[in-house]
């Protein structure tokens, strides 16, 4: 049995390499036989990263600098952290919470933190919920002011100019914020805003309980299509 202070290295030494929990790591490396224990030792110096560990940027699909920007972590730091809170067992809306409660993280973020961590542990596939339904997700910039940008959606009538009617009733809306809105087809798409300066903001769009993947790609395409026409409206409402 390995002394206490070389358990804890072995342990984080696995969950490096492994992605696991303290506790999944330190049950796995207590169960191996002395020697075993003995040879899984890392050897004195520094190693590469990304030896150690999966590429979580590439598995979330999000980028470490990106989300650091937006949440002060990166995801190296995220997946620790969840890991030792025990993330791994609880639902997508509990991990949610736990984030935005724990962490002061706003909804949307505390969202995109949430769905990068179950990518990243395998509990879901790009693009894929963790009920087995799946979403598209698009996001853009936009040279007005984030108060504009929120307006063009709020608005019926401004609405109406970019968006067809495939996207209805605003379910919920928390102003310059975030917005909810049913879709024709019982879908439902999720809207964040983030303000990027006086003249800058940004819109993200989560299209969410789709039946497949082809239907996820499809609307891919399809919002990039709406943005494309909300960026003529903006551009002709404010020249």
């Amino acid at each position: 049995m390995p002394r206490n202070k070389d358990l804890k290295r072995l342990v984080r030494a696995r969950m490096r390499k492994t992605g696991e929990s303290y506790t999944t790591s330190r049950a796995r490396v207590l169960a191996q036989p002395a020697s075993k224990t003995r040879a899984a030792a890392p050897a004195a110096g520094p190693t590469r990263r990304d030896s150690e560990h999966p590429d979580y940027a590439a598995l979330a699909g999000m980028s470490d600098a990106a989300i650091k920007a937006r949440t002060g972590c990166t995801w190296e730091r995220w997946v620790f952290a969840l890991d030792y809170s025990g993330a791994e067992r609880m639902s997508h809306r509990e991990i949610a919470e736990f984030v935005s409660k724990r962490y002061k993280v706003g909804s949307w973020w505390s969202q995109a933190v949430t769905v990068g961590y179950e990518r990243i542990k395998g509990l879901r596939a790009r693009g894929q919920r963790r009920d087995g339904t799946y979403e598209a997700t698009k996001s853009r910039t936009f040279d007005v002011p984030v108060s504009t940008l929120f307006k063009a959606w709020a608005d019926p009538r401004l609405r109406a100019r970019w968006l067809d009617g495939t996207i209805g009733k605003v379910r919920t809306r928390t102003t310059n914020k975030s917005m909810r809105l049913d879709a024709a087809d019982r879908t439902i798409v999720a809207v964040g805003f983030v303000s990027k300066g006086r003249s800058k903001s940004a819109v993200a769009v989560q299209h969410t309980k789709l039946r497949d993947r082809d239907s996820a790609n499809q609307l891919k395409h399809y919002w990039t299509a709406r943005f494309d026409a909300l960026g003529e409206v903006l551009r002709a409402s404010n020249p």
